[in-house]
């Protein structure tokens, strides 16, 4: 890509190369060289409509006092299926944009952020300090920056799909093995949630994926610990019988839910 790059003759393209840090210093790295006001991000592995930054440029108009500006997305899987984002600001009229009422409530399925399909300002960015470099192959670095910002500032979401997550690269942080992984510390976020009901359930959410993908491989220790933080109120009965299950049973429905995919069936734990 670095070849392709340096073939465009244009001011407004620069390439600039460093040692591989990981991704979050990589990105705030990026964002400290960059001289305009709102920053958007694009991984390697996701794609942009053409019609991307113009969205985005809209919602900025729209939504000024925001401090982060998200379009909607979908999700690509193997063999061409492709499904949208799913939260309750899709069942808005079509084209909708404007501030999201409840961050977290809107995120209990698909978080409404996604790092190929927001925009940030810098100085916000700077101000929560970026991303934070000690969570590591997509652990939650993306996650933990979009709950900093949403805790002290509006967010702005319009439900045009602009970008596409690509889940089926074989060059995703994410296939990282878990036990190399070091995960967003949910706990951090325990005393503003104890008046947030939304961000407490957020946080069980994600526990509850935390404690299976530990549990999947073989850290049954860390996910017990997950799971006795989480308010089982706050599953649904799907996600508190797979919390009862063994790992080669969970492993197993992995496979399962891999296969029916492939069948252009989706099965999903974040769905009653």
């Amino acid at each position: 890509s670095a070849e392709i790059v340096k073939k465009y003759d244009d001011p407004r393209v620069h390439l600039i190369s460093k040692p591989n840090e990981g991704v979050s210093l990589t990105r705030n790295f990026g964002v400290e060289k960059a001289n305009t006001p709102l920053i958007a991000f694009l991984d390697a592995d996701d794609l942009w409509a053409p019609q991307h930054l113009e969205r985005l440029l809209d919602l900025v108009t729209a939504c000024p006092e925001a401090g982060l500006f998200a379009t909607a997305y979908q999700k690509k899987y193997a063999n061409n299926i492709t499904l949208p984002i799913d939260t309750p600001l899709q069942n808005k009229e079509a084209g909708w944009m404007g501030y999201v009422d409840d961050f977290f409530k809107a995120s209990l399925i698909d978080c409404i952020a996604w790092t190929s399909a927001v925009a940030i300002p810098k100085v916000i960015f700077q101000e929560h300090q970026g991303f934070d470099a000690k969570i590591t192959h997509g652990a939650g670095e993306d996650t933990d920056l979009w709950v900093r910002i949403a805790l002290s500032h509006k967010v702005a979401y319009t439900n045009t799909i602009t970008a596409t997550h690509v889940m089926d690269s074989e060059n995703r942080i994410s296939n990282t093995p878990t036990l190399k992984r070091s995960y967003m510390n949910l706990d951090a976020y325990e005393e503003q949630a104890k008046t947030n009901s939304s961000l407490k359930r957020f946080l069980d959410i994600n526990r509850f994926s935390f404690a299976l993908q530990h549990k999947m491989a073989g850290d049954t220790k860390t996910a017990k610990a997950y799971q006795h933080k989480i308010d089982p109120n706050h599953l649904n009965a799907k996600q508190r019988a797979l919390l009862n299950l063994n790992a080669k049973s969970l492993i197993r429905l992995r496979k399962f839910q891999d296969y029916l995919r492939h069948k252009r069936l989706y099965l999903s734990p974040f769905k009653r």
